[in-house]
């Protein structure tokens, strides 16, 4: 209500301020003339009504300090005072220091026959902090990649809620081990590739370390891990054994076993004198083993004059990862 006279006190409250994470209250910066009083409460509930601590009187003369407990929430209210000089608020800054809480590695991705290419270091931007204190939020460019089928690509996705740098270290273990192997540290990117012919043939996992160490003193970072899913490398070539050809009844009678020690056989090809390459299935038609045997006749193209000549004959394997083994014989003429 409105009186014939001015009151001789008013009182401000702010909003309700969220820290997002437990926090410590620190010093209250007031900047102001006249009579004011300064109090201030926290809790960790966005009503102020549910559990809070009381108001508390900030000594601005003296330290300044807040004095209220560690939570998310907090709030300062202003008693304004008639006197000779008008009480005014400028504005008022209370210091908060967020626990740090570690950092999440929300997925990581294995991406066999891609490179990736190092970004720019101008790559990331930040949009900085609003005046309400929420963080800015990132852009990161999509890192650039290629396929490259002797490369295996690892990708990640992770995020601090302090807003903290992150490096990442990456580590990778084979099948039946218990010892993880750093394949690389300090890295800065959220994607990295390596060779695959770096390990042998086999299963692996991976295993991302976050780590906000460029943000906080030595003792005081905090790390998360996260392994991927088992994934397969393979780079060695598939074997052909015992590769022989004749001319038989004026066909070609080729023979030869085709073996992997990882992966079973997926096809297998055959040129005559340069020809075009054609498909020929093993014994038993199914190819779904490791070790595949083939047999079988093709009719050569007729020489000149009658005699006979030589041929040339390459086979070729492929196996489930696409690695490929060759082998050549030649049949002399007579």
């Amino acid at each position: 209500m409105l009186g014939p006279g001015p009151e001789t006190e008013g009182t401000y409250e702010s909003d309700v301020f969220d820290a997002k994470i437990f926090s410590r209250w620190g010093r209250v910066e007031f900047r102001g003339t006249g009579s004011v009083d300064l109090f201030a409460r926290s809790g960790n509930v966005d009503n102020p009504d549910r559990n809070w601590s009381p108001w508390k009187k900030v000594e601005l003369a003296r330290s300044g300090e807040a004095q209220i407990p560690a939570a998310r929430y907090a709030q300062w209210k202003a008693v304004l005072h008639s006197g000779s000089v008008k009480p005014l608020v400028d504005s008022v800054v209370l210091n908060y220091l967020p626990k740090n809480v570690a950092p999440e590695i929300d997925d990581v991705t294995i991406q066999m026959g891609t490179r990736y290419q190092p970004l720019p270091k101008s790559s990331t931007l930040s949009t900085g902090t609003d005046i309400s204190g929420s963080s800015g939020s990132h852009f990161e460019s999509p890192v650039p990649s290629s396929h490259d089928r002797d490369s295996i690509g690892v990708k990640w996705n992770a995020h601090d809620e302090n807003d903290d740098q992150l490096i990442y270290s990456l580590y990778y273990r084979g099948d039946g081990e218990s010892r993880w192997l750093l394949l690389k540290d300090n890295l800065t990117e959220k994607a990295y590739s390596f060779d695959a012919r770096l390990l042998p043939d086999g299963g692996y996992e991976v295993k991302i370390v976050a780590s906000d160490s460029p943000s906080h003193s030595p003792g005081e970072a905090l790390s998360a891990e996260r392994v991927s899913r088992r994934f397969e490398v393979h780079t060695t070539p598939p074997r052909i054994e015992n590769l022989t050809a004749s001319v038989e009844s004026a066909d070609i009678h080729v023979r030869f076993r085709a073996g992997d020690g990882f992966s079973t056989i997926k096809r297998a090809e055959y040129s005559v004198d340069a020809g075009e390459w054609k498909y020929v299935e093993p014994v038993g038609q199914l190819s779904d083993a490791k070790t595949e045997d083939y047999d079988f006749r093709v009719a050569p193209e007729a020489g000149k004059d009658g005699a006979s000549p030589e041929h040339v004959v390459v086979v070729r394997v492929y196996d489930r990862y696409e690695n490929m083994g060759a082998a050549k014989t030649i049949i002399r003429g007579k």
